[in-house]
């Protein structure tokens, strides 16, 4: 219970707070935290190159807030902005490809969504300015020195889960689970990060995992089915492949009446049954401010400490629908304290 108590007052706070797509409409209050609207006016245009890895609710929310961001600090398409809008769909190529663009097109800056992104834009250009969102570890994908001072040309904000956290939520929906399973990515850095948090944070409460790892999407269906009947929960990290496959993952899971704890919000808008985790918006918005910075010459991304999520941002929320699907009951203190996600549809 004692961890139960660190993570409960924080998300009482957010409780009260707008679900995620109210907050893209009203991201205005963003700009009022930050002052009004900064004039950027000394007649130049800037470039700024854009790479989303794929297209799933997290990216979209980070790519956003990102450009939000910008806004709200001076740079807006149209006025002082030109933006090169680029999603690689999930393949390598791409990314080599979308990097070479933006290097002949001399961009002033990219801005680049989840580590693969960010990893193929550092290793194409030391010199263009790199800042990246929702990447786990910085570190780990060897993008910086280290977080606090990064020496390299990329700099950014990091969407690392409180793992230890999401294990406690499971635990209260789950009580008497033993063995927690977990799908993710074989090639991606992010998500081997998070998983071996998970193991950690599993063996000290006597927990087995038992892991699924997959190459694409093509492989969700068969991993998740493979869980069935061996599994009491399923955690699932922050892994793309997953987050833009969640309806196939819930397909097996509800029919398996099998609880789904997710990384962030948007995977349970996507159907997954509960979350404590980050608003890819707002970790994308911080990471938009830090570009401004950049443009407006105050800073370089080598001195530039990474940024994480605030505890203030992370967030409770439930999927009534999972719930009523799986057939659980929900304790009535996480339910009173936690966003309904009523936008997913039976």
């Amino acid at each position: 219970m004692r961890k139960q108590s660190k993570w409960t007052k924080g998300i009482a706070m957010a409780a009260i707070a707008a679900m995620s797509v109210a907050m893209l409409a009203g991201c205005g209050s963003n700009a009022e935290q930050n002052g009004s609207k900064q004039d950027v006016s000394d007649g130049q245009t800037y470039k700024v190159g854009v790479v989303q890895l794929m297209q799933h609710g997290a990216l979209d929310q980070a790519n956003q807030g990102m450009i939000d961001g910008l806004k709200d600090n001076g740079f807006e398409e149209g006025k002082n902005l030109k933006i090169d809008q680029q999603n690689a769909q999930g393949d390598q190529s791409n990314l080599q490809t979308i990097a070479q663009q933006f290097i002949s097109n001399e961009v002033d800056i990219i801005l680049a969504i989840a580590t693969p992104a960010a990893q193929v834009m550092a290793s194409s250009t030391a010199d263009i300015p790199i800042v990246g969102t929702a990447i786990t570890s910085f570190e780990q994908a060897k993008l910086v020195e280290s977080d606090e001072a990064p020496g390299t040309n990329v700099t950014g904000t990091h969407d690392m889960s409180p793992i230890a956290e999401q294990i406690d939520l499971l635990l209260q929906v789950v009580p008497d689970a033993k063995t927690v399973g977990t799908i993710y990515t074989s090639s991606e850095k992010n998500s081997e990060v998070q998983v071996a948090i998970l193991e950690e944070v599993a063996a000290e409460k006597g927990l087995t995992v038992e892991k699924r790892t997959i190459s694409s999407v093509n492989d969700i269906q068969q991993a998740a089915q493979s869980l069935v009947g061996e599994v009491d929960a399923i955690w699932l990290p922050t892994d793309n492949n997953v987050a833009s496959a969640m309806p196939q993952v819930v397909g097996v899971t509800d029919e398996a009446k099998i609880v789904t704890v997710c990384g962030e919000e948007s995977m349970v808008y996507a159907g997954g049954t509960i979350t404590y985790g980050i608003n890819f918006y707002k970790i994308g918005y911080d990471a938009g401010v830090m570009a401004a910075q950049i443009l407006k010459g105050e800073s370089v991304p080598a001195e530039m400490p990474i940024q994480g999520p605030k505890q203030e941002d992370l967030k409770l929320v439930i999927n009534p629908v999972s719930v009523e699907n799986i057939g659980i009951e929900i304790p009535s203190e996480l339910m009173e304290q936690a966003t309904l996600n009523t936008e997913q549809s039976e």
